[in-house]
């Protein structure tokens, strides 16, 4: 269950809500007849409109953000002008409920659907209809304008979606399909396509062009009120009566993100104008923000092994990518290409772990054939082989230095190997079952071992004795892995958790509970902020270190999954499963972590200390910075600096040094940047006994860069 950003309580129902072309107000209508405008960063409210005499049931922004217009039980359509508060159009005509209203695209019309069952549009200059639609047998209930302004598109209790040359004022098509009401229609960006929603709870994609439907997304347990397309055409949102907003992919009609928090019907949806953001109302009185977590399949499956995939994992440098499987074999991938670059055979059974060495040339197996080989990337060749267990290998894993290869067994015990030498050098006993995972501690001198008698252990290497062990699961353990700075362990258990535990202390700090099946595998993202996890369910689920919250799940195995790694630089995960594919997938989480309030005025400069080091108390409380990409001033929320958005995650990097002219608005000019995440090394910071921080220069009222920096 995801957690809303923001909440907005408006103590009346709430049935139409927008966002403000920028992203920084929300718009409502509601059934205590009003108009609200609200902050979307801070949820206050800053304007309310009354003129309507009956509850308001649809509102929309213009295109330049300086009017809104709002449809009525009363009959009536009202244009209101942000700026003074004021009403400038009141448009009458209809002789029933006006249901649905919007803006042309140039900002110069207005449409409106009725209870009468007419469409009409209106020349928002001259209060004059300039057309009358008609050809619905019920009440229209949705209207939209295409990206171009050329066509119009409607729903109706009909049950037909109709869409309209806006010049000629005729019917184009009627597109049949739907087996009650439409609720809601919206254009995609490019106008290629018509998304609606229905009373018989699913969600269609149509083609503009020839009429015929595309996709017919079902998932919702009650009516679909409302939908709409993300800002780039890739996802579609939809809210329903079942209390629930979700997100599918545009393309292949699958769920990606479900959002629950309402306590009643969800009424309306939209996307934020950068698509980072929805809004939801609901008749539970209230709106909510939430963020859009988005991920993407970047890759094509990785097809190759004629068996279940049981263990992946990344080289170093995330180039490649290793995977074992129940056809006993190991094969190495290209990432980029997705094709096999090397094929290792040797083991006689099943493997059932696979890791690289930290320098990328080695890759070492666990097998049921109780062996552990060591295998050379480039030549293809064995290199090692070690033998000594009694019962299958079910985890192996490189120190950090890679000359020492620790692994599992269902011995019951843990051992260490010598890669130089091919030698066992220790041995761990202390599990009364099979050992499922081991990992080691980011400096080499801990080891951490998961197991089926549903504890986990961590040793120290250098005594070899036990310093910790940690209980609370209820179910086999099956996966283990220590934190980047070696303070805490995550494990996944067949009790369906993933459970996080401080190393010093013993004590669990978190319980991830959202899976519906046994867990297969955990890991800690490079930063150590998220925990990643996959499940007998056949998902993959993100989760905020610190907080324990669920932060994405990623849907498309056909089958358990039963390995997950991050890539070195956190930005990719690699998942293999039982449907026998490896599946790699771009995952951008974009999370305001911290919301610096003081400033009595408008903020001058800020900066990160070169040192990483970001005290809470020295810097707290700076300044605003919004998902859409503009940093405001805490006083007054006028607008400082706007950022890209596709290098906002970037900069907002700790190790990223940003300042803020103070002669008012500025574009970033990235024209010369190179796209990255570190920029030690590529300056020399300017002189300064008490600080070090890296400058950018004022030039030609656009910040640039002073040279070619790495972002």
């Amino acid at each position: 269950m995801e957690t809303p950003l923001l909440i907005l309580n408006c103590n009346t129902l709430v049935a139409s809500v927008a966002f403000l072309p920028d992203g920084t107000q929300i718009l409502s209508g509601s059934f205590d007849n009003s108009v609200q405008v609200w902050n979307a960063l801070t949820g206050k409210q800053v304007q309310e409109f009354q003129g309507h005499t009956l509850p308001v049931t649809s509102v929309a922004f213009s295109p330049d953000g300086t009017k809104i217009v709002s449809g009525s039980g009363d009959n009536y359509v009202q244009v209101w002008d942000i700026l003074t508060g004021t009403q400038v159009q009141k448009f009458q005509g209809h002789n029933n409920w006006v249901t649905c209203v919007t803006f042309s695209p140039d900002g110069s019309q207005v449409v409106s659907g009725s209870g009468d069952k007419s469409i009409q549009v209106w020349d928002v200059s001259t209060n004059e209809q300039v057309q009358k639609l008609q050809g619905h047998t019920d009440w229209v209930t949705s209207v939209a304008f295409s990206p171009s302004g050329t066509q119009i598109v409607s729903g109706s209790d009909d049950n037909s979606v109709q869409v309209w040359d806006v010049l000629a004022g005729k019917q184009v098509h009627v597109l049949k399909g739907h087996t009650e009401s439409i609720t809601s229609v919206a254009f995609s960006p490019d106008g290629t396509q018509i998304v609606s929603g229905s009373h018989d709870k699913s969600v269609q994609v149509w083609d503009v062009l020839t009429g015929t439907q595309m996709q017919k997304l079902q998932g919702h347990t009650d009516w679909v009120t409302s939908v709409a397309f993300s800002p780039n055409g890739t996802q579609i949102v939809s809210g329903s009566g079942d209390k629930s907003v979700q997100v599918w992919d545009a393309l292949t009609g699958k769920p990606v993100q479900g959002y629950q928090g309402h306590s009643e019907s969800v009424t309306s949806v939209a996307f934020s104008p950068n698509g980072t953001q929805i809004v939801s109302g609901s008749h539970d009185n209230s709106i909510q923000v939430w963020e859009v977590l988005t991920s993407k399949q970047v890759q094509q499956e990785f097809q190759g092994h004629t068996n279940w995939v049981t263990s992946v994992a990344f080289s170093p440098n995330g180039s490649q990518i290793a995977s074992g499987s129940d056809d006993n074999s190991v094969q190495v991938w290209d990432v980029l290409t997705g094709t096999q670059v090397q094929k290792f055979q040797g083991h006689s059974d099943s493997i059932r772990s696979v890791a690289f060495s930290p320098n990328g040339t080695q890759i070492v197996s666990g097998s049921d054939d109780k062996s552990v080989q060591v295998w050379n990337v480039l030549t293809g060749k064995q290199v090692q082989e070690f033998q000594g267990h009694s019962g299958s290998i079910k985890s192996v894993a490189f120190s950090p230095d890679g000359t020492q290869i620790i692994s599992g067994s269902h011995d019951n015990s843990v051992r260490v190997w010598n890669v130089l030498i091919g030698t066992e050098v220790q041995e761990f006993q202390g599990h009364t079952n099979w050992v499922t995972s081991v990992a080691f501690s980011t400096t080499g001198s801990q080891i951490v071992s998961g197991s089926g008698d549903k504890s986990l252990q961590v040793w120290d290497l250098v005594t070899g004795k036990q310093v910790k062990k940690f209980q609370g699961h209820i179910g086999l353990i099956t996966s283990v892995a220590f934190s980047p700075d070696g303070t805490q362990v995550v494990s996944g258990s067949y009790d369906n958790s993933v459970r996080v535990w401080n190393v010093l202390t013993g004590r669990q700090v978190h319980e991830l509970q959202g899976h519906a099946d046994s867990i297969r595998s955990v890991a800690f993202s490079p930063d150590g902020t998220k925990i990643v996890s996959g499940s007998s369910d056949n998902s993959v689920r993100v989760w905020d270190a610190l907080t324990g919250k669920q932060m994405l799940e990623l849907q498309g195995h056909t089958h358990s999954v039963t390995s997950i790694a991050f890539s070195p630089n956190g930005t990719q995960i690699v998942s293999g499963s039982c449907d026998k594919s490896i599946r790699v997938w771009d995952v951008l989480i974009t999370n305001q972590v911290q919301e610096f309030q003081d400033h009595t005025n408008s903020i001058r400069s800020f900066a990160f200390s070169l040192d990483e080091a970001l005290n809470s108390t020295e810097y707290n409380n700076l300044w605003h910075s919004t998902l859409d990409g503009w940093i405001l001033s805490s006083s007054n929320y006028n607008p400082l600096m706007w950022v890209p958005h596709n290098i906002l995650t970037i900069l907002s990097h700790p190790l990223n040094t940003l300042i803020i002219s103070p002669h008012g608005s500025f574009c970033l000019d990235l024209s010369n940047s190179k796209l990255g995440t570190k920029w030690i090394g590529c300056y020399t910071p300017q002189s300064s006994s008490k600080s070090k921080f890296l400058v950018m220069h004022k030039m030609n009222k656009t910040l640039k860069y002073s040279s070619e920096m790495i972002l």
